[in-house]
């Protein structure tokens, strides 16, 4: 057991609902995870494993079988070790390093921490989703932000890497509670984050407020606009945020899935083309006299985020200052990251 933070190999394991007391409002993981079958048994564990171990590539290392999908702490005893036993064999052969698995926060006791001290878990991701209890209960979450921080202060303690998993676009929740959100989870100093938006999907509680107009999501650009917010709060406290958006599936892209909802193959792609836009707008609204031709560098990876998807971040400052003709972007591996340069 102990903190990984190279970013892992992970080999996906999903149980849908499983070790879930009740479904929340939002929830129906048997679509975001395409998985029927919610608990593997050992044959199907060990051919999945063995399955993604072909994937990997010689230079990726530290890996992790990971429990995705359900409250893995809420199985039953005797489930959560024949699980963790199997796994745990796997690290023994050498080809893995570590477990990961998902939880909720109130599964988080000292019990269930003793059970899971016995074998080699690497990484705990909770659920916290709102740190908002007023948004928690609309939810019906069935736990506190209360309970988010003790667990979150157990894990560290302990040892484990911690990942917190927020969403974004809930009922109840305002821009007010989802930047407050951010920033008690930023003060828990977790390892990494995850940011999802609130989709609407078809069996789900709260598919039946939708079509009772009872509920609206945040359309895309309201979106993107507060992860947008959200990704600055844990930037500022240097904490990654892994991913922003759900995962691409075949079944969540598939007609009748998703109802409403901010769903995009590349929403983080558009968080990121988001916050270029707005540094080269800062730059660009400080320099008294634009030239007809502006050159903006940046790094060679942020060069499509520059532009934004088929050049919409383009096509906008165009609009915002009619008097340039051409922005052009070039590639400079003396820029860092996430900055843009307008050349003199």
């Amino acid at each position: 057991m102990s903190a990984r933070k190279e970013k892992p190999y992970v080999i996906p394991i999903f149980i849908p609902h499983s070790g879930c007391p009740h479904r929340c409002t939002f929830c129906n993981q048997h679509s975001v995870t395409g998985s029927r079958q919610n608990l593997p048994d050992p044959e199907k564990l060990r051919q999945e494993t063995g399955r993604w171990l072909q994937y990997k590539s010689r230079d990726r290392g530290f890996t992790e079988i990971s429990f995705f999908g359900g409250n893995f702490l809420g199985l039953e005893k005797d489930t959560i070790r024949r699980l963790l036993d199997e796994a745990a064999c796997w690290i023994s052969s050498g080809k893995v390093h570590g477990i990961r698995f998902s939880t909720r926060p109130d599964t988080v006791d000292p019990e269930t921490m003793r059970l899971i001290d016995k074998y080699p878990v690497t990484t705990v991701e909770i659920g916290v989703q709102s740190m908002d209890d007023r948004v928690l209960e609309l939810l019906k979450r069935g736990h506190t932000s209360a309970d988010s921080a003790a667990a979150a202060n157990m894990l560290i303690k302990a040892g484990y890497s911690l990942g917190c998993q927020i969403m974004t676009g809930m009922p109840g929740e305002s821009w007010d509670s989802a930047r407050a959100t951010a920033g008690a989870v930023a003060d828990l100093k977790p390892d990494f984050v995850r940011i999802y938006p609130l989709v609407v999907l078809s069996g789900s509680v709260l598919a039946g407020e939708y079509k009772a107009g009872r509920f609206e999501p945040l359309d895309l650009e309201q979106c993107v606009r507060r992860t947008a917010s959200l990704y600055k709060e844990f930037e500022k406290n240097r904490i990654p945020v892994i991913r922003m958006g759900l995962q691409s599936s075949k079944e969540l892209n598939a007609q009748g899935t998703i109802l409403a909802g901010p769903y995009h193959p590349a929403l983080g792609h558009m968080v990121f083309s988001y916050l270029m836009l707005q540094r080269a707008r800062r730059i660009l609204d400080a320099v008294p006299w634009l030239p007809e031709t502006v050159e903006m560098r940046v790094h060679p990876s942020s060069v499509s985020r520059m532009r934004g998807l088929k050049n919409a971040n383009i096509r906008s400052l165009k609009s915002t200052y009619p008097r340039v003709r051409r922005f052009l972007v070039r590639p400079d591996p003396g820029v860092a990251q996430d900055e843009v340069v307008v050349a003199d």
